[in-house]
């Protein structure tokens, strides 16, 4: 794979982690995970920009919606499972004497979880690459690198 296309599936990677993740499964003020119907709405408001970004064509729009829907509906439950996990932790930590055993098994647990959904977003992103042509990938790359820029990141 050369450098421009691992560059694209990276930042790719990276838009959809940030762009689904931050928002469609985070724990809004408390009233735990986003129903389906918001997440729908979410992923259909983030490709519209995206669409605009890219100068995505009606075809690349058909087939892109389905690609993001899908993985954004296979991250939730990842999410969620996280997000458990961490307070799993935090209990375990709060106790007199920490459970070393439990602690292992809850990192295990993460461990399988982050490659989950690294495996999901993977997937999304070489059946979204094939959908785009370079020149699209490249606009891509650049919009995301924008903004990981904004989002204070190096």
């Amino acid at each position: 794979m050369n450098r421009t296309r691992r560059f694209t599936l990276t930042a790719m990677l990276g838009a959809i982690a940030a762009g689904i993740g931050s928002k469609a499964f985070a724990q809004r003020h408390g009233h735990g995970p986003m129903d389906p119907a918001d997440l729908d709405r979410h992923v259909e408001r983030m490709l519209k920009h995206l669409y605009v970004e890219i100068d995505a064509t009606d075809e690349q729009k058909q087939r892109l919606e389905p690609i993001v829907k899908q993985a954004a509906k296979d991250l939730q439950p990842i999410r969620q499972n996280l997000h458990a996990a961490r307070r799993q932790a935090m209990e375990i930590l709060s106790q007199d004497k920490v459970d070393v055993a439990a602690l292992e098994s809850l990192r295990q647990q993460q461990i399988k979880f982050a490659d989950d959904a690294s495996r999901t977003l993977t997937r999304a992103l070489v059946d979204a690459a094939d959908v785009l042509n370079p020149a699209q990938r490249k606009q891509l790359a650049a919009h995301f690198a924008r903004r990981r820029g904004r989002w204070g990141h190096a």
